[in-house]
Formats: C-alpha cells, sequence, structure tokens
C-alpha cells in the first residue's frame, strides 16, 4: 500500500520503518528543513528499547546512549531514598531491554538511517487530512495534495490531522513551566548517582527535580518544574533564568541543590495536556504519539508510548488493502487506547514509583506481541 506520514519525529519515523519492512510504499512530510540537534533528553525505558530492537535501530542507539544503573527516588528535603529500582543489567535481564538515555538527535539520525532513502520530504509542512474515495489524502501548505491507503497523524500535540479528523480541541495548560538542561559530567564532581535516573519528589507536586545521565554519561541532563499562571509568552521553548531556578529550589536537600548550581543555562516550557480520546481513527486516516495522546512527562514515556503505538499500527495493517484498512485501524486503536490512556492519567496525577517499585505493566510491556482483536 502507499502510505503518508504527517510528521517526521520519533513516532513518525518508527512507524515508516515497521511498514517499510513489510513492503508499504512510505513517505513522510516533515514541516522542518533538516533535523538540527535541538532539545536535549529522550529517556527510552526497556518497553520502548525492547520495541526500537525489533526495528532495527537499537545497536545504533547503544553506540551514543546512556544505561542508568538504577531508577532512585529521593524526599526532597531529607534526602531519604523511597524507591530504587535496578535498571541496566537488571532491566536487560528482566524486560528484555535496558533503559536508555539519549539526546533527541541521536535517536532521531538512528531511525532516519534506517528509513530507505528518500522517505522524508523536508520542508513540507501538512495543512489537513481528508477522505479520498477509499483511502485518503493529505495536503500541504503549498496546496499539493498527496493521496494515499492511509494517512497518519504523527504531527505532535498540535497535529492538524487531529484537527481535521475532530474539530478545534487546544491543549489544557496545567500551570506547570519546565526547565532542562544539561552539563558535562566534569562539572558534577562529588555529587552522588549520577549514573541513574533520580528524581527528587517536592514537598508539592509541582515542584521536582529529574537527572539522568546522557552520551554514554558525559553529559548529564537536569529536570525540573516550577507553578506558573497561564502561559502567555510566544513560543513553547524559550531561554529560561537559572538564578530563579535555583532559588525555587532553595529548600531542597544540598545534593539536589547541586545539580542546579552545575548548569549554566537553562530553557523553559509550558507544559501541556489534552484528555484522552476515546478514537484516534476515521476511515483510512489514524493519530499516533502525541498526535493521539499528549502527556506531562512525569512517566518518561511521550517517546516510548509513541514508538509503541508504531509497532502495533504497523502489525495492524500487516497483509491489509484498502478495503480492510478501516477495520485494521480499529484494531490498532483498540489494542492502544486503554494503555496510553493509563499512562496519560499515570503521567499527570505524578505519583508513580514515588514509593513503590511496581514498574512492570510499564517496562514489561512487548508491542511485538501485543493481542490485535476486533473492537467490541
Amino acid at each position: 500500500m502507499k502510505i503518508v506520514i504527517a510528521g517526521g519525529g520519533v513516532g513518525g519515523m518508527a512507524a515508516a520503518i515497521a511498514l517499510q519492512k513489510q513492503g508499504h510504499a512510505v513517505t513522510i512530510f516533515e514541516r522542518a528543513r533538516a533535523f538540527g540537534r535541538i532539545g536535549a533528553d529522550v529517556n527510552l525505558t526497556p518497553n520502548a528499547v525492547h520495541a526500537l530492537d525489533g526495528l532495527g535501530v537499537g545497536d545504533v542507539l547503544r553506540q551514543t546512549a546512556a544505561r542508568p544503573e538504577f531508577r532512585i527516588s529521593r524526599t526532597w528535603d531529607t534526602g531519604e531514598e523511597t524507591s530504587r529500582l535496578p535498571m541496566s543489567t537488571a532491566a536487560q535481564e528482566r524486560y528484555g531491554a535496558p533503559q536508555l538515555t539519549i539526546h533527541r538527535a541521536d535517536l532521531l539520525a538512528a531511525l532516519e538511517g534506517a528509513l530507505q532513502p528518500g522517505t522524508i520530504r523536508f520542508a513540507s509542512a501538512v495543512e489537513t487530512a481528508e477522505p479520498d474515495g477509499d483511502g485518503a489524502a493529505l495536503v500541504l501548505s503549498d496546496g499539493t495534495r498527496v493521496q494515499a491507503d492511509v494517512v497518519i497523524g504523527a504531527d505532535g500535540i498540535h497535529s492538524a490531522v487531529r484537527h481535521a479528523l475532530f474539530g478545534e480541541d487546544r491543549p489544557r495548560f496545567t500551570g506547570l513551566v519546565s526547565y532542562r538542561s544539561v552539563f558535562p559530567r566534569e562539572r558534577g564532581n562529588g555529587i552522588p548517582n549520577l549514573d541513574s535516573f533520580t528524581k527528587w519528589w517536592g514537598p508539592t507536586a509541582d515542584r521536582q527535580i529529574v537527572t539522568f545521565p546522557l552520551n554514554r554519561g558525559e553529559e548529564i541532563f537536569v529536570f525540573a518544574t516550577t507553578s506558573q499562571e497561564g502561559w502567555a509568552e510566544e513560543g513553547w521553548t524559550l531561554p529560561g533564568d537559572i538564578d530563579e531556578l535555583r532559588s525555587a529550589y532553595a529548600d531542597f536537600h544540598p545534593e539536589a541543590r547541586a545539580l542546579l548550581d552545575a548548569c549554566e543555562d537553562v530553557t523553559r516550557s509550558a507544559l501541556h495536556v489534552r484528555e484522552p480520546m476515546p478514537h484516534w481513527s476515521r476511515g483510512a486516516i489514524t493519530l499516533l504519539g502525541d498526535a493521539a495522546h499528549p502527556m506531562v512527562p512525569f512517566m518518561a514515556q511521550g517517546a516510548c508510548m509513541a514508538v509503541e503505538d508504531a509497532v502495533v499500527l504497523g502489525r495492524a495493517l500487516e497483509g491489509a488493502t484498502g478495503a480492510t484498512v478501516p477495520d485494521a485501524l480499529k484494531r490498532y486503536e483498540a489494542a492502544r487506547i486503554p494503555r496510553t490512556t493509563l499512562v496519560q492519567e499515570g503521567s499527570l496525577a505524578n505519583d508513580w514509583l514515588k514509593q513503590g517499585t511496581n514498574a512492570d505493566w510499564v517496562y514489561g510491556y512487548d508491542a511485538w506481541a501485543t493481542e490485535l482483536t476486533e473492537p467490541a
């Protein structure tokens, strides 16, 4: 079949790889002119790494990624550990894959390298999507109309495909602003657990610090949040004030404050969410990733859910023809919506693994074995 994808991010490229492996002709239309080294972090937990291994990109990811030793929860003022979950080799043995933390640009490069040449059409913004006979079509911002047997909207929280399917639905500002920074490991001398994923839980849900290694452990990523009334600034990612952030965490444990002291600058962005959707598909058009289920990053599952979506969607479309595509897409969303809804809700609640270590329902998920059945 001919399949077109709006959006060349993690989910869009993962879906294209899965579909090309089945022999489908896939084209991705991506708004950006090229992939740059923007963004900082992607936390790939074992469920996503297992899925990516099946797509054939896992070995490339391991060349630049770090492998956190533990997933640790600590209390903001005393520093007490409330949970410590073994990762790395232990995760490999338990879940079939480790956790990998990687620069977003390295992940995108690995995915792009697994695509057939010419798959991505850069500088091609998608305006809308619409039915077209037994198939569907993408309409680009320059008026170009691209007909296909299947259209996939992997174009993020502001998805044009989602808008075309289900109408206007603005994301809701959570009242939280996130700050991100990366510093060289040597600047963190004396800070413990730099080889682990560590979350410092604040006295209220609006304050937390998360840190983990990147680039084979040579760099350390830091994420923190503060509350804010409204978000009216232009742009979703803006320069932040590191001194203002340090002041907001002045009452935290010295080891937590040391992480912020090691940062030279930060970016800030608003955290937005949408309510879980009962359906993602209409006819031969469907959604995946943030276009279908945007979530706050407190379970570190945004990119992971997109990768899972891609694998399950590819499996659902295996052997499909134009006439059977709508039913295949219904099987895909029936398999995925219950899980992504739980993760959306769990991320927003922001209490996962604070005290316990029951990670199996997230990390142990196998996108290659998920049952695909007809929806009720």
